[in-house]
């Protein structure tokens, strides 16, 4: 089984919660983002560079760290044990309400392209492979800082 170290961000902006899916694969459902945390890299950079990198977003304010776990992917199809780090991050004042963004090439074409769209954290879409495992966490966090 292979191990992974991921780190997700769950990104606020008042009450909304950031979440994207996959135009050209569906079947991803929808997601937040997260990315794989690089050997020996800090989960905390991790988040903030994987979140930067996936949504285009440069002024994210660090928030909280929120939990770790562990979650036995198989249930989804992948032979993968992954070491989960959530955080809370945030954004502040108007913003988009949906836009495209994805990782790049080297020539700077999208290659892998998100939509995003935010969402009331009360009303939420299920989200893919339990990624919102921790969003009681979340909101806990978002209620302290009222």
């Amino acid at each position: 089984m292979k191990i992974r170290h991921r780190a997700y961000a769950y990104i606020t902006n008042g009450s909304r919660l950031l979440l994207f899916t996959h135009p050209k694969s569906p079947e991803a459902g929808i997601q937040v983002p997260a990315g794989t945390i690089e050997p020996g890299e800090d989960p905390q950079d991790a988040v903030m560079r994987e979140a930067k990198e996936e949504t285009g977003l440069t002024e994210l304010r660090y928030e909280q760290f929120l939990a770790q776990d562990t979650r036995d992917m198989r249930d989804c199809g992948r032979d993968e044990l992954q070491y989960r780090w959530f955080f809370h991050l945030s954004v502040q004042g108007p913003i988009e309400e949906t836009w495209r963004h994805g990782e790049h090439a080297e020539d700077g074409s999208v290659i892998h392209p998100f939509d995003f769209f935010w969402a009331d954290v009360r009303a939420l879409p299920k989200l893919v492979a339990n990624y919102d495992d921790k969003i009681d966490l979340l909101v806990e966090s978002m209620n302290a800082r009222k």
